[in-house]
């Protein structure tokens, strides 16, 4: 009874702080499906990421929060809906229900035809930002859950090198512990810029932190996997 107890007050905890969470109280307002939209915005504003005309991938884009911000930096106006000066792919295992202008293929993205897809669409043009709010089912076993974040962020850098433009970004979510050095020396031997950034809207109690990799050391199909 004690376990049920302190789960409840930590549920009850964890309820009141999202209730009176301020970034969820704005992404309601303004029409967001979760406060994670601010941390792209604040990604992308301090680095000029995102602009009109761009060609952006979503990966693990559901519920979607990310591609509304995209979709609406890409739109003339600012607007959810209407106009759309861009492309924008998403791709993610769960269901997302649909963005306007944003094309959607459900399936792991660690599936070798759910990749096969998405290079299909994009055929030869090059990426222009990749962001990756990717994140494994973690199991609680510090070193099984790194090797899954590990991988996910090897195959988002893997993607980047294949399809970003020269002066190309690709944004991924890391975890500050068990591997998290290794995922810094991989973007920084993969990437020729490299920035930490812990965005405002990431909870203080959260690992969570994200890379923004700049121009992108070529790779080709041909080097094999990392």
């Amino acid at each position: 009874m004690k376990v049920k107890t302190k789960s409840k007050k930590v549920n009850k905890s964890w309820l009141n702080d999202h209730v009176n969470d301020p970034y969820v109280k704005l992404a309601k307002k303004e029409g967001y499906r979760a406060r994670a939209a601010y941390k792209l915005k604040e990604i992308d504003e301090t680095f000029g990421l995102i602009k009109p005309g761009n060609l952006v991938v979503d990966l693990g884009s559901a519920p979607g929060a990310w591609s509304q911000y995209v979709r609406r930096r890409l739109s003339p106006n600012g607007a959810a809906v209407g106009d759309l000066n861009g492309t924008i792919l998403a791709v993610d295992l769960l269901p997302m229900e649909l963005v306007e202008g944003v094309h959607f293929i459900q399936g792991d993205f660690t599936e070798a035809d759910v990749l096969a897809q998405l290079q299909a669409i994009l055929g030869d043009r090059l990426v222009d930002v990749v962001v990756s709010d990717m994140a494994p089912n973690l199991s609680g076993i510090d070193s099984v859950d790194a090797a899954r974040i590990s991988h996910l962020i090897e195959l988002a850098i893997e993607f980047a090198q294949m399809h970003l433009k020269p002066q190309g970004a690709l944004v991924v979510k890391v975890f500050h512990g068990s591997g998290y050095s290794q995922m810094v020396k991989l973007f920084k031997e993969s990437f020729k810029v490299v920035k930490p950034i812990k965005p405002k809207a990431s909870r203080d109690k959260s690992s969570e932190q994200f890379l923004v990799g700049i121009e992108p050391k070529r790779r080709s199909a041909s080097d094999g996997p990392l």
